[in-house]
């Protein structure tokens, strides 16, 4: 039976009365998906990009991380535009969040090879705890139906709260070099949870910095290394990569999340290929190495996208040159 109906983890973290919701959901191939973190990036694919993740974090330790993510989005050129949508799901033990984004952004021309793009999205969020998976200590249970928890910190069913939020950010793009920055949760908004008592849980916001750059070893090999870094100013969760790609059609490499003794987390292990001209797959496991190595297996992470490659809708037009002659 699992671990999670016999201890009462998700309780302790009512102690007190306003509480703050954790950073953004991880993913380990973030350099494969920017979209992710990045609401500006849209478009700077270079046409309709569509990305799904899949993350089991933490295998075989009861109420561990699990997320699923899905996006799209794609360059409106005739506007010098992009817009794009994304979802994602997030269950970690008793708690599950559900996040909708829809963006836009507008995207300059910089320098050769370059554009910058700027934008916003909106964010809906829903977080819910469901209390029929939790057991208290002095709670009446039967055959595994809830009688009482006996607690008021503990709902005998699901319960939900809904709130909006927004994010903004600016991001560049060469062809050798690019990098974002983004504020989530601009607003900090506010869930409240009533489970007997309200409790309410506040969204802090969150600053993510990425860069990547592309070295040319040959005319078919490159590397690419890449830094993501997470924070709210009260902690710093930085991660970096390094890949190698072979034509540009296969590639592996390695990552590493932490900067200290008490931040070492994962070291991960990821390889992947482009199956056709427009299906990309990815694959990376985090083998633990801090404290909680003891208690799972590693996590696993699977990244397939898709890229049309090609216009979607009308370019932007030629300019006209008039001749009075034909007027």
């Amino acid at each position: 039976m699992n671990i999670l109906k016999h201890l009462i983890i998700t309780p302790l973290l009512f102690i007190a009365i306003n509480l703050f919701a954790q950073q953004p959901a991880q993913y380990s191939i973030y350099m494969l998906n920017p979209y992710q973190y990045h609401t500006a990036y849209a478009g700077l694919d270079g046409s309709l990009s569509a990305t799904a993740v899949f993350r089991k974090q933490w295998v075989n330790f009861p109420g561990s991380p699990l997320g699923f993510n899905f996006n799209v989005h794609l360059p409106i050129e005739y506007l010098r535009s992009a817009v794009g949508v994304s979802l994602e799901h997030d269950v970690i033990g008793a708690y599950a969040n559900t996040f909708a984004r829809a963006s836009y952004n507008y995207i300059f021309d910089f320098g050769d090879n370059g554009q910058l793009s700027a934008g916003g999205s909106l964010r809906f969020m829903q977080k819910s705890l469901d209390g029929t998976i939790l057991r208290a200590p002095d709670g009446d249970y039967e055959g595994g139906a809830i009688l009482g928890h006996n607690d008021n910190l503990i709902p005998q069913t699901k319960v939900s709260s809904n709130t909006f939020s927004a994010d903004a950010g600016i991001y560049y793009k060469h062809s050798k070099f690019e990098a974002g920055f983004t504020t989530l949760n601009i607003s900090a908004p506010k869930a409240r949870l009533d489970i007997g008592t309200v409790q309410e849980i506040r969204y802090l916001r969150n600053y993510i910095f990425s860069a990547a750059y592309r070295l040319n070893l040959n005319k078919d090999m490159s590397l690419h290394p890449s830094v993501l870094l997470k924070t709210d100013f009260i902690k710093l969760q930085p991660e970096y990569g390094l890949i190698f790609k072979y034509q540009d059609n296969f590639f592996g490499g390695t990552a590493f999340r932490g900067y200290s003794k008490n931040t070492v987390d994962a070291v991960v292990i990821l390889a992947g290929m482009q199956i056709t001209k427009n299906i990309m797959l990815a694959y990376s496991y985090d083998i633990s190495i801090s404290k909680l190595s003891n208690f799972n297996t590693g996590s696993h992470e699977i990244v397939l996208n898709y890229n049309l490659r090609q216009p979607l809708g009308k370019q932007i037009p030629a300019k006209v040159i008039y001749n009075p002659r034909y007027l």
